[in-house]
């Protein structure tokens, strides 16, 4: 295989950095692969090639629900240039996949239960022809009423083996006849987001001569995707390697198995190299959505707005299949009383399956719904008791050694109050001027306004939560290997860089440790230990704290020596910009010359503490840690219109400790612009089913001149002692956070409850008479 971009770094691997420059724990070093991208050298799948190479197409349904009465695919055959075509009769493992629940068939059998579901699949020596071909199988539906209403799913006919309940957890905390003062109650609404990467789904596979396989893709969890394939293919796993190639933006699971098993599938049918590039509908038709949910509340405070019991029913729409929805809902229903303290909590949630395209993990699933509905809830406290929003939450925010609705103690730091404090005593940004110099400023731009007396602003607050790494007993462990000689380190780590900055990460943990200043850390592949998905901060945590195990176990290697020629132990030893010296300053000497040649090197995992599944009443200490964020936001609206504009965003969040500052800015400003999406403008409409307008033009993601002024104004550095380096999860919880903080301003702009994301014009909209 080789790749028309001969220059470039390969994925994964980082370039080396120029020599002299600052490097280590806490300072800002530059992702290593910033320039390839920005040159646009970067080899992403999509720009793979083979010789031999032949192209896929994948036949998907035009319908949300249908039996298929036959397939016909002679017509595609036949057809010049077109090498093999495949259907469910040609899967020869396992037919089922999925990320969670392998409930998921590689291609439609008996019946379709979402639109773009996989029917068949071709390969030809044309993309073209490929698409020609698939369009030429004829498929024979007989179409059914599709249930696309989560509340339907309970007492409709099963639409899967398995049923139409995935999960459903009864939380149950306290005294259940406990009331308060005061009662508060809400419905609410959230939407079905895209993640929207930047680039579509792509990849390359090559037939190896023992018969196996070798996948080139953006995988973001490749041993789990690996030993699906070999299932699916029956081979043995050691026959199946799956490369990763660039990843171009992950915010959930990057690559949709069904994606990548038609491509194996076709390659080992063929004998040839088959490449597979989906277009943006086929991108929005096949991978997985954030799940549309449906909240009831309802608060009971005391007089003085603390609050003394939480009821609540949460349901998930979790599409045609399970995939993580199991794992989103115990999200949910642990967060759905929010960072506070809350005695009495009754909790009833749901994941159901529907007719709709299948929901999974995207970044912040669960908590990010919860959290909408929670913080409505406080406003509509606030309101009735007649209270500062800012200052009722101050009164019920949560602390380390409180307890979780689930029963579990906050162990972490949880500085909740600390945050809110720092984002309400920020200053206000100053009131734009009424002159036509500054229209720009108004809610839609130039002319897209009404008068400007139409505008009124409004300053809301969101306080959120999240949890680190994987959740009810699953287990979290991570490999590295760290490798010097020649003055240079190499990392060897499945954990996969999906933007996230782990390689950057750890070469400054082997800068950090070794003073060694070039490190290299290696393309992933299955051929190296697994490390297990990319996401809930995981690589920081796990995998960052692999490699820091591997890098001390070679620093041991590389003093003993020393401290035995000089009769001390290593730990009076220290390693500071390449020299070696010892407290005394008896012995001074570079890592160069204690190498001497000689090739160190170590392997190492790290595993953090187990936790358990929730048990039947909801109870049970299921989260490693927890991470926390507040947000104040600040918005125009024109009450006339219902166009909003978010003014700015001033954020305060708990990160444990700053690794690399601008990549952890960088980071928060990205999840907080992806909640301005979610609250104003991101919703993926699927009438009876079916995606309208699956592609851009359809879908509004926010622009740069859609991006707030966003002002990190605190970060509290309260390390979390169970975690490597002290470090939090920083990506997720502004992306919760941020859609609530939006719409609380702008009930505050308007006095409309906004019981419905993303906000609706009409839902902004002040009727005067």
């Amino acid at each position: 295989m080789s790749n028309e971009a001969d220059t470039a770094t390969p994925a994964g691997e980082s370039a080396p950095e120029p020599e002299g420059a600052p490097h280590g724990l806490g300072v800002s070093l530059p992702h290593a692969d910033a320039r390839a991208k920005t040159e646009g050298t970067f080899p992403y799948a999509a720009d793979l090639w083979a010789e031999g190479l032949l192209w896929a197409a994948v036949l998907r349904s035009p319908h949300a629900h249908a039996r298929i009465v036959s397939i016909d695919t002679r017509h595609a055959r036949e057809m010049p240039g077109v090498r093999a075509v495949i259907t469910h009769e040609d899967v020869p493992g396992t037919p089922r996949h999925g990320r969670g629940t392998p409930d998921r068939p590689v291609f439609a059998s008996e019946v379709v239960r979402h639109h773009g579901e996989p029917i068949a699949a071709v390969a030809a020596d044309h993309p073209d022809t490929a698409r020609m071909a698939a369009a030429a199988i004829i498929v024979e539906y007989e179409i059914l009423d599709p249930v696309t209403d989560p509340e339907q799913a309970f007492e409709a006919e099963p639409l899967h083996p398995d049923g139409n309940l995935i999960r459903h957890i009864p939380l149950r905390h306290g005294d259940a006849e406990a009331v308060g003062e005061v009662v508060v109650e809400g419905l609410y609404r959230i939407g079905r987001q895209d993640p929207a990467p930047i680039g579509a789904e792509a990849g390359l596979a090559v037939p190896r001569p023992d018969g196996g396989v070798e996948l080139y893709l953006a995988s973001t969890d490749p041993h789990h995707d690996r030993d699906t394939a070999a299932a699916c293919f029956a081979l043995s796993p050691d026959r199946v390697k799956i490369v990763v190639t660039g990843v171009p933006g992950a915010t959930a699971d990057r690559e949709d198995q069904g994606f990548q098993l038609p491509l194996g599938l076709l390659a080992l049918r063929t004998g040839c190299p088959v490449k597979l590039t989906a277009s943006r509908e086929e991108s929005f038709l096949g991978h997985v959505h954030r799940h549309p949910t449906l909240l009831r509340y309802r608060h009971h405070a005391d007089a003085e707005g603390r609050l003394v019991k939480v009821e609540a029913q949460i349901l998930l729409d979790a599409g045609a299949y399970a995939d993580t929805s199991a794992d989103a809902l115990a999200a949910a229903v642990s967060f759905a009383c929010g960072p506070y303290v809350v005695p009495n909590a009754f909790i009833e949630g749901w994941a159901v399956r529907t007719n709709n395209p299948p929901s999974g993990h995207v970044r912040g699933e669960g908590a990010m719904q919860v959290c909408a509905a929670y913080e409505a809830q406080m406003d509509k406290l606030a309101r009735k008791l007649g209270a500062d929003p800012a200052e009722l939450r101050l009164r019920n925010a949560l602390a380390t050694g409180d307890v979780l609705p689930i029963g579990q103690t906050v162990t972490c730091p949880a500085p909740v109050a600390e945050l809110l404090q720092a984002v309400r005593d920020f200053p206000l940004p100053t009131l734009p001027k009424d002159t036509p110099e500054e229209d720009w400023l108004l809610p839609g731009g130039p002319e897209g306004a009404g008068e400007p007396g139409a505008v009124r602003r409004g300053v809301g607050y969101g306080l959120g939560m999240v949890h680190m790494l994987g959740a009810e007993g699953a287990d979290e462990v991570s490999t590295a290997t760290v490798k010097v000689h020649d003055g240079m380190a190499t990392v060897l780590c499945a954990a996969v860089e999906t933007g996230q900055g782990f390689t950057t990460l750890a070469r400054q943990i082997v800068q950090e440790t070794l003073g060694v200043e070039e490190v290299r850390v290696a393309p992933v592949d299955t051929d190296q230990p697994p490390s297990g998905p990319g996401c809930r901060g995981r690589h920081t945590w796990v995998s960052g704290g692999a490699v820091e195990r591997a890098a001390k176990m070679v620093r041991t290697q590389l003093l003993q020596p020393l401290a035995h020629k000089f009769g001390m132990s290593t730990e009076l030893l220290q390693i500071n910009d390449g020299k070696i010296t010892s407290y005394d300053g008896v012995l001074s000497t570079t890592v160069t010359e204690a190498l001497d040649g000689k090739e160190l090197w170590a392997t190492a995992q790290c595993r953090p503490h187990p936790t358990e599944p929730l048990d039947a009443a909801g109870q049970g200490d299921a989260f490693v840690g927890l991470a926390f964020c507040a947000i104040r936001a600040v918005v125009d609206v024109d009450i006339e219109l219902g166009s909003v504009r978010v003014v700015e965003l001033a954020v305060a969040q708990d990160v444990g400790r700053v690794l690399n500052p601008a990549q952890l800015a960088a980071r928060i400003e990205a999840g907080v612009t992806q909640g301005v999406g979610i609250a104003l403008t991101e919703n993926l409409r699927t009438p009876r089913g079916l995606i309208r307008h699956p592609d851009l033009t359809g879908y509004a993601l926010p622009t740069a001149l859609d991006a707030p002024d966003i002002r990190i104004v605190k970060l509290v550095e309260e390390r979390d002692v169970v975690a490597p380096f002290g470090a939090k999860s920083v990506s997720a919880v502004p992306v919760v956070t941020a859609p609530a903080a939006i719409a609380s301003a702008v009930r505050a702009a308007t006095g409309r409850p906004v019981n419905r994301l993303p906000i609706r014009p009409q839902a902004a909209v002040v009727t005067t008479r």
